[in-house]
């Protein structure tokens, strides 16, 4: 579970802990909580006696411990529920041993960042309530909704969570000692108190001001027999009877037809069907739990871990509900402590070199909590992002995540069953259902590419490019950027920084399975991917182009981002392609972007003028579709017209060639296109329907050499014409080679009129064209 949540920052590990065998007969709270702090001194003290130190730069092994494993001083620890504020104590003892990481070993202490505080974790789960929000076409930042919650106002997950938006009407919730009841919630009210509690100290439920809830509603002990039902309890959890248990009430509530279940507590409340109470493992709850298949709610938020289990979840998600999971929702905790350490790993070297002192260290840190959490949520704003997108595409991407299924099954790497994922089996059936996976099921899919891909990565040679030290830079808030520009060079974990920041950018931007279909299909090795990657995102000016988008969140329908990501998608797998086959390996990622993101922004403020005008048409009815929804014009012509400069990277090539202006090679490369059907075989390929994986690789293969023969043809053209101007170029050629121009014509005129029918039809036209090019 823990390795699934740190998918999205650099440590690898798992979780831990210990249970203290011995009470105190005696002393109370005070004696038992200092046998419970000198049992963590111990389990700390047994980990750092067994872990590698830096000493003035070099690794210092342990002393009188045989190592089977390299070098590795890198050990850090994460208080979790029970010791929550021991991260001082932990770094206590790591200043006793003289450990390099010193404060940085465990976050969140007192000179670090205060997860509550921040609220961080409820903060990252609540981009994943959000996000389920905006597909719904609800804004739960301005409008009302309903809302059954697990835990308290004085827990940190629930608790902060319950304060994320002013529209929460808070129906029920219930903790391990009270059930809290509010059938007619006013929004308003209920969050003025609900503010109260949390900054009352140790709060329950009992401390709720009982004026404000509504008729037919309370606050309830669950140790009591029963509870009386009221009116209001029939209506809206459609409950029977007099009087019911207070076990019962809970199973009413959890699967209450509301908007959201919020799970900020701790326990198991869901489960499959099919799974029995002993597999679940959490006999506390078994009173309480309740099946995927019976939740009403529209959406999960998962802000505590293992509120339901993985098949608890995929079947509430096959029923309608809307969910990811716990790992996705609530990974920011992680998230946020891996940016303390790294940013005080390097506050450490600036502190060495005498640059700062303590004081200044934990005045920058402070001031830079804001933004320290900006940063975290991004990482869960665009997983969820990337996790809708792929959703989005349902069974059209089923056979390539099946695909990677298998190939990490093969290397040992997944357990299909382990994880809740569908047997091959399973995913036929869905095939032909016409349904992909559900967002639980990809959840996991997609952290395991993320470990995968990260690990292959850090292992190869991507982390040394110098272009990519700019991946190194945007991890860090702002202030340190600029001052500690050499600093960053010699970071500790700069090599898994940026393999962490590169893994996340192209899994969250391209898909889980995007390395594995280039890897398997084209033979191209993950770090040579990731460069033509970089390549394709910086040429065409992406980042940008993604926060356009981004910024029109509750403007404009989700399924209007989702298109314009779509279509992005696509560019960046075509001309990652272009890349990996046209320019020499290993790619220099600075040189090809200078070589080509010029000519690109060109062709791209010039492209009306340029293409002909039934492709200016088609552009255009793109364009009215996405501005009927609401998007900036400007932003759906970018998006429109990408399906034309996918090209551009032909044309760019050419003219750098020929030495001639990108402008008049697009004029030539744009006329033959649509003169010669070659922009029309393209998107009759497409469109067209393949039944299988191998009919599917041999449309791509046509399509990819029809971009290839227009490229040759253009050159063709170009030199017929003594490459000195272009103006009648296309005429003079075709002039030149009339038999085959018509002939093509003829061919590209008898296929409109039947259709693409079959692959044999665009194998004939495409050899057609193969003939007209070398001609």
């Amino acid at each position: 579970a823990q390795m699934v949540k740190n998918a999205v920052i650099v440590p690898v590990g798992a979780k831990g802990g210990f249970v203290v065998k011995r009470p105190p007969a005696e002393g109370g709270r005070e004696a038992l909580m200092e046998e419970v702090v000198t049992c963590y001194k111990t389990m700390i003290s047994g980990l750092l006696d067994i872990t590698d130190n830096l000493v003035a730069g070099k690794v210092a092994p342990p002393a009188d411990v045989v190592r089977h494993d390299a070098d590795d001083p890198y050990l850090v620890v994460a208080a979790d529920k029970g010791t929550a504020t021991f991260s001082d104590i932990a770094n206590g003892v790591a200043g006793d041993y003289g450990f390099w990481l010193d404060d940085a070993f465990a976050s969140g202490g007192s000179v670090g960042y205060d997860h509550k505080k921040m609220g961080i974790t409820a903060r990252g789960a609540w981009e994943s309530v959000k996000r389920h929000f905006r597909e719904l076409g609800i804004d739960s930042q301005t409008t009302d909704f309903t809302c059954i919650g697990i835990g308290d106002m004085s827990g940190d997950v629930f608790g902060n969570g319950m304060l994320l938006s002013k529209h929460i009407r808070l129906i029920g919730a219930f903790n391990h000692m009270h059930i809290f009841f509010d059938p007619d919630a006013d929004a308003a009210k209920g969050y003025k108190e609900r503010s109260r509690l949390f900054a009352l100290p140790r709060s329950s439920w009992t401390d709720y001001d009982a004026k404000l809830i509504s008729k037919g509603g309370g606050i309830y002990e669950r140790r009591v027999k029963s509870i009386k039902v009221t009116p209001q309890m029939r209506s809206v959890l459609g409950v029977e009877g007099d009087s019911i248990a207070p076990t019962d009430l809970i199973r009413a509530m959890l699967v209450a037809e509301v908007d959201l279940l919020w799970n900020g507590g701790i326990g198991t409340y869901v489960k499959a069907s099919g799974e029995s109470h002993a597999e679940v493992g959490d006999r506390a709850n078994d009173g309480l739990r309740v099946d995927g298949r019976d939740l009403r709610c529209r959406v999960v938020g998962e802000g505590g871990n293992l509120g339901l289990t993985q098949g608890g979840r995929i079947e509430c998600a096959l029923h309608g509900c809307r969910i990811y999971t716990d790992a996705i929702d609530n990974s920011a905790g992680v998230d946020c402590s891996d940016h303390e350490v790294n940013i005080k790993i390097l506050l450490g070297d600036v502190m060495e070199a005498g640059d700062m002192t303590v004081k200044q260290r934990s005045r920058m840190l402070a001031d830079m909590t804001d933004e320290v959490g900006d940063l975290v949520l991004v990482d869960n704003y665009r997983q969820t992002q990337a996790i809708n997108v792929a959703l989005a595409q349902g069974v059209g991407l089923l056979e390539g995540q099946a695909r990677l299924m298998r190939e990490m099954e093969r290397a040992g790497k997944l357990n299909r069953a382990l994880e809740g994922l569908p047997d091959d089996e399973a995913l036929d059936e869905r095939q032909k259902a016409g349904e992909g996976l559900t967002g639980p099921e990809f959840s996991v899919l997609f952290a395991y590419s993320k470990m995968t891909l990260y690990q292959t990565l850090l292992e190869s040679d991507l982390p040394e490019d110098p272009y990519l030290a700019l991946d190194l830079v945007r991890y860090f808030p702002e202030p340190m950027r600029k001052r500690f520009e050499k600093v960053f060079r010699r970071h500790r974990l700069r090599r898994e920084i940026i393999a962490t920041s590169v893994t996340n950018s192209m899994v969250n931007r391209v898909g889980a399975a995007f390395i594995s279909h280039f890897t398997e299909e084209h033979g191209f090795a993950p770090s040579e991917i990731a460069r033509a990657y970089a390549i394709t995102r910086d040429c065409y000016g992406l980042r940008t182009l993604w926060a356009a988008i981004e910024v029109l969140d509750n403007k404009v329908p989700s399924r209007a981002q989702t298109a314009m990501l779509i279509d992005i998608g696509r560019l960046v797998e075509r001309c990652t392609l272009w890349f990996l086959r046209n320019r020499p390996q290993p790619l220099d990622i600075t040189a090809a972007i200078d070589a080509f993101a010029p000519g690109i922004e060109a062709l791209a403020k010039d492209l009306n003028k340029l293409i002909s005008p039934s492709r200016a048409k088609i552009i255009a009815q793109a364009v009215a579709g996405y501005t009927d929804q609401g998007v900036p014009k400007s932003l759906a012509y970018r998006v429109a017209s990408l399906g034309v400069l996918v090209s551009a990277l032909d044309i760019v090539e050419t003219a750098r060639t020929d030495k001639l202006a990108v402008e008049g090679v697009a004029g030539v490369y744009f006329e033959l296109g649509d003169r010669l059907g070659l922009e029309w075989l393209r998107n009759s390929a497409r469109g067209f329907a393949a039944e299988s994986h191998w009919q599917r690789q041999a449309v791509a293969a046509i399509i990819d050499d029809l971009y290839g023969e227009q490229r040759v043809l253009t050159g063709a053209v170009l030199a017929a014409k003594g490459r000195t101007a272009v103006s009648g170029a296309v005429e003079k050629w075709f002039d030149a080679n009339r038999s085959l121009v018509e002939r093509n014509e003829r061919l590209i005129t008898d296929l409109r009129k039947a259709d693409i029918q079959d692959v044999a039809m665009l194998t004939v036209a495409n050899r057609q064209i193969r003939v007209l090019a070398n001609g």
